[in-house]
Order: structure tokens, then C-alpha cells, then sequence
């Protein structure tokens, strides 16, 4: 076998980690790793055909599995692509490992070919991020910054050239466990009595859910029973909070919906848990109190009169018996009417003759896919319209999962994501809703798909236009410039590639071509060619905004539909007790 190189002694190490796969391409400075994981057993190399799909896929997993996940790119280009999923990562808080490959160490700083400085070139998008100078700093280094993505739940990157992967390993391998489950942050006493505190002295309190409140869902429901408080949510904290909650008033933000920004302007005192919402017009400014694990959180986005440094679950168990129960319900059920009053009269929009509706007006399919997905699907949704569909249609259980690139906003996530989603588990049901443009960004990541054979349905929104940048535009007064383009047959192009291609022009093949791809045992993609007419108008809009759409008016705008909700609404709505 050769001498032990300092590439055996990383893949050894991620192999004790729990690590088996690296998503990647291959090639130049990256060679050694891979004659490595060739040798290895228990690790694969997943080849992608974009080095940032390869970022992507290794977000996905991470964010699904909470366990590490690794990509890699070589020196140049192939660091470089790696960037754009690397944010989507770091942002997303997912624990990921990077490795990107470097020149030969004695051309550093000579301006030779494919040189960059990986170095500072991913410091922004990462926790950690480190030069291998020599082979004595391995695996020592690997290990900090395996621990450190983990820990921190973020991006950490190893820099490595190419000659010193290659080099004999200086140091012993030894053994060393990752520790990857976290402990929990608990408040201060006089946090928790002062939490207490003004939650016993407002008149109605209101709750705003985040992605923190992932594993507090039973803890939040008493708080609010307790305190007759409506609760909203964010997008990312919709998969969590929204299921089994007869308190719910909806989503704030662009993609909102229902009562939430409203009941959240009138409540007496907002508390926000575990959540980093950045759209601060659509929080108060005043009269919040803000639960978040990360201290650096707090206050970021308004005003508090009141911040808790703590795990959303174990503040909440521990000022439980400190709240008393408000008898008054009037604020919640007036919250609980106004959102379904809001969701009925914009149901309309989706339901008259939507079956009958040539071009297929989007909300349709997305309901109906909602309907025949599994129970603990994994759907993954391209930023744009795709965004909007899945939070107003797709109805979490506690089981589904919904990731997108929902703090760095890119396009094409969708289908990357969805590959290391189907990876982490072959036997779970994964859908990627992607739209034309998101798709046709990052096209060559179905070839991925078919070399890998995995099982992913690609429900395709295509419109033939980007559709929440021409949203964009009408909003701020301005034509559409540049939004659309010439119709593209993408189930031809999924076809031609040995993937199964249903195309969809007429509402009435909707359910049986889903039922079909998704009944389908390999790689899928479903066309729909839906209404780029179809557009979404957040929840709150100026005065401004609305002159600004009006004079760039001509184009059919819906207020957002609603799917499933407008029954939780209805159901909540009955179980408001009668007088």
C-alpha cells in the first residue's frame, strides 16, 4: 500500500467522525483525496457536476441528519464554485465541512496558475477556516475544525494543497471521538423571573416562533394555553410549530399570510422564540422580549425591553410554573377570527375554476402534491415563487421537512439540495419544487441524479419567467424588463438524459401525473407549465408600493392561497368557547 499519506490520515479520520461521503468533482490538487476514498471502505464519492451543488447537497444532509457533512472542490474554479453553497450553509447553520484543495504550497504567492487564497476567500461564509502548511498540523487541525462546525453548527473549511495531501503523514492517526450532541443553554434565575415578570403584566402577549422552537413545540402550546396567545411563525419555523397548534394566526414576513403581522402590531408585549427574523418593518420596535441559545442574537433586530439568553425548551420549562393563566381570551380569539377571516377571502382566488384553468395556475399543483406526499417527505424549494408556494401549501406534521436557501436567498438550490437529501436516505420520499429559472441554473445536477440513480421527484413550476423578480418590479412601479424568456420543454431535456419525464399543460392530468412520478421508483421529473401571471403580495405593503403596482398594473396578482390552513383556521375557529 505504499506510504501512509496525509490524504489517508483525513479520510481516516472523517471515517471516525461517522463521516461517509464526500460530495465533490474530482481532479488536479483534490486527486489524492479521492485515490484515497477509492481505498476506503464505508465512504463514497459522490460525483456532482458543479462543485456548489456539491455545497448544497452536503448542507442538506447536514441540516437533516445533524451529523457532519463534507464537500470538496480543487484549487481555483473549484473552490470558487464551492462559495455560493457555502453561505446557503453558514447562514442555514449547517454543520459542514469544506475542504478546498490548494496549489502546490512552494507556488503560494507566486500569481500561478489557478492560484486564489482560499483561505480568505471563504472566511466570510464560515466559523472556521485554516491553511495546512505543514503535515505535522494534521490531523490535529482536521479534528478542530470538524469539532468546530459541529459545535457551532456552521461551515468549517480546511485548506489543503495538493503536494501535502500527497506527502507521507507525520503525525500518528490515533483515535479521537467527534462530539456532536450539544448540550443546552439555560437562563439565569433572575432572566427566567424577570421572563415572568412581564408576562404576567401584559394584557395580551403574542408569540412569534422561529426555527428555534424545533424540539419546544408541546412547551410553546402550554405557554400560549396558559397566556391565551396567539402564535405566528416564520418560514423557517413553519415546519415546526404550525402542526397540531390551535393557536395559530399564520406567517409575517414577505411571504406571509393570515393574522400575524396584525396581532403581532396590536399585542401589548411580542415574544420572540428562538428566532433571528431579519425583516425588522415587520416587527415592532418596542414592547418585545426576545428567548434565543445564541447571545449574539439578541436585540439584532428591534428593540427589547427584555432579552433571555437560553434553549427555547428549557427557558420555557423553567418559567412555566412561574406564569399564571390569563383568563381573558378575547385577544386570541379576535386573532383566531381576523386569520380566517383573511385565508376566506383569499381562497377564492384558488379555487374558482382552478381546475378548469389553462396555463395551471401554480396553487393548484401545489396543493394536490401537498395531498400525495408522504407523511415524512423531504421536500427542498427553490427560492422565488417556489417559496411561496411551499409555505402557503405544503402542511407540516411534525414528520415533513421543508429546506431552501431561506437566509441567503439563491437560486437553484432546490434540486442540489434534494440530492444530498436522497442520499442521507434512499428510502425517503424527496421532492425537489423547483422553478424554470432555479432549474436551468444548475441543469447539469440532473445528470447528477441519474448517475447516482436516486429516487428524487423534480416537480418543476415552469412559467417561462422569473417570477418574483418581475413581482419585484411591478411592486417598486417599474415594467417587467428581461423576465421572461422562450418556453423550454425541460421534461425533452430530462428525458433525453434517462430520467422519467411527465409533461403537464392541462389542470385536469394534474393528479394522475403526480400520483405517477411519485408512484415511480427511480428518478422523476414532473413538467407543469403553469401561469406566470400567478404572483404573491406579502401581508403589508406601503402606500408606496401600491401606487408603484398599480402603474405597472395588467398582470393578475393573488393575495396568496392557502390550501389546508383554511381548514386548521375553520377548526380553530369552532373551537373558540361560546358564551
Amino acid at each position: 500500500m505504499g506510504k501512509r499519506t496525509v490524504a489517508q490520515q483525513l479520510v481516516d479520520v472523517l471515517r471516525q467522525a461517522g463521516v461517509s461521503r464526500i460530495y465533490g468533482v474530482v481532479g488536479d490538487s483534490l486527486n489524492p483525496v479521492v485515490d484515497a476514498v477509492r481505498r476506503t471502505k464505508g465512504i463514497e464519492w459522490v460525483h456532482v457536476h458543479n462543485e456548489e451543488a456539491a455545497a448544497f447537497a452536503a448542507a442538506a444532509e447536514a441540516q437533516l441528519t445533524g451529523r457532519l457533512a463534507v464537500c470538496a472542490g480543487s484549487s481555483g474554479p473549484g473552490n470558487t464554485h464551492l462559495i455560493q453553497g457555502l453561505y446557503d450553509a453558514h447562514r442555514s447553520g449547517a454543520p459542514v465541512l469544506a475542504l478546498a484543495s490548494h496549489i502546490p504550497s512552494h507556488q503560494i504567492g507566486t500569481n500561478y496558475f489557478q492560484e486564489t487564497h482560499p483561505e480568505r476567500l471563504f472566511a466570510e461564509c464560515s466559523d472556521y477556516c485554516e491553511l495546512v502548511s505543514t503535515p505535522d498540523q494534521m490531523p490535529r487541525v482536521l479534528r478542530i475544525a470538524m469539532q468546530r462546525a459541529v459545535g457551532h453548527s456552521d461551515v468549517s473549511v480546511l485548506v489543503l494543497p495538493g503536494d501535502l495531501a500527497a506527502a507521507a503523514a507525520t503525525v500518528p492517526t490515533g483515535t479521537s471521538p467527534l462530539v456532536s450532541s450539544a448540550g443546552r443553554v439555560t437562563p439565569d434565575e433572575s432572566q427566567v423571573q424577570a421572563l415572568a415578570d412581564r408576562l404576567n403584566s401584559a394584557r395580551t402577549v403574542m408569540l412569534f416562533a422561529g426555527a428555534g422552537v424545533r424540539d419546544a413545540h408541546a412547551e410553546v402550546m402550554r405557554l400560549a394555553e396558559r397566556l391565551k396567545a396567539p402564535i405566528g411563525h416564520t418560514l423557517r419555523g413553519k415546519e415546526w410549530i404550525q402542526y397540531d397548534n390551535p393557536y395559530d394566526v399564520g406567517m409575517s414576513g414577505l411571504l406571509g399570510y393570515g393574522a400575524c403581522f396584525d396581532t403581532m402590531q396590536d399585542a401589548d408585549l411580542v415574544l420572540l422564540l428562538g428566532t433571528d427574523f431579519p425583516y425588522d418593518d415587520f416587527l415592532p420596535q418596542q414592547r418585545t422580549v426576545q428567548i434565543d441559545h445564541d447571545l449574539g442574537r439578541l436585540g439584532r433586530r428591534t428593540v427589547l425591553d427584555l432579552g433571555v439568553h437560553g434553549d427555547v425548551r428549557e427557558t420555557l420549562r423553567a418559567v412555566l410554573p412561574l406564569v399564571r393563566d390569563k383568563e381573558n381570551r378575547s385577544f386570541l380569539d379576535a386573532g383566531l377570527r381576523k386569520h380566517a377571516q383573511s385565508l376566506e377571502t383569499v381562497v377564492s382566488a384558488y379555487t374558482h375554476d382552478v381546475d378548469r384553468r389553462i396555463p395551471i395556475h401554480p396553487e393548484f399543483p401545489a396543493a394536490v402534491l401537498d395531498e400525495l406526499a408522504d407523511d415524512d417527505a423531504v421536500f427542498t424549494v427553490d427560492t422565488g415563487m417556489c417559496n411561496v408556494w411551499a409555505a402557503r401549501y405544503i402542511t407540516p406534521n411534525g414528520r415533513r421537512r421543508i429546506l431552501g436557501s431561506f437566509l441567503h436567498g439563491t437560486m437553484a438550490n432546490a434540486l442540489p439540495h434534494a440530492i444530498g437529501a436522497q442520499m442521507a436516505d434512499r428510502s425517503r420520499q424527496v421532492i425537489s419544487m423547483s422553478g424554470d429559472g432555479g432549474l436551468a441554473m444548475l441543469l447539469g445536477e440532473l445528470l447528477t441524479v441519474k448517475q447516482h440513480n436516486l429516487p428524487i421527484k423534480t416537480v418543476l413550476f415552469n412559467n417561462s419567467s422569473l417570477g418574483m423578480v418581475k413581482l419585484e418590479m411591478l411592486v417598486d412601479g417599474l415594467p417587467e424588463h428581461e423576465t421572461d424568456h422562450e418556453p423550454v420543454d425541460f421534461s425533452a431535456i430530462a428525458a433525453a438524459v434517462g430520467i422519467h419525464a411527465v409533461r403537464i399543460e392541462r389542470p385536469g392530468e394534474v393528479r394522475d401525473g403526480l400520483k405517477e412520478a411519485l408512484a415511480f421508483p427511480g428518478p422523476c421529473l414532473v413538467e407543469l407549465v403553469t401561469d406566470a401571471n400567478a404572483l404573491a403580495i406579502p401581508p403589508r405593503i406601503s402606500a408606496e408600493q401600491i401606487k408603484g403596482f398599480a402603474l405597472a398594473a395588467g398582470r393578475t396578482v393573488l393575495a396568496g392561497g392557502v390550501g389546508q390552513m383554511l381548514d386548521v383556521a375553520r377548526a380553530n375557529l369552532r373551537n373558540i368557547p361560546r358564551p
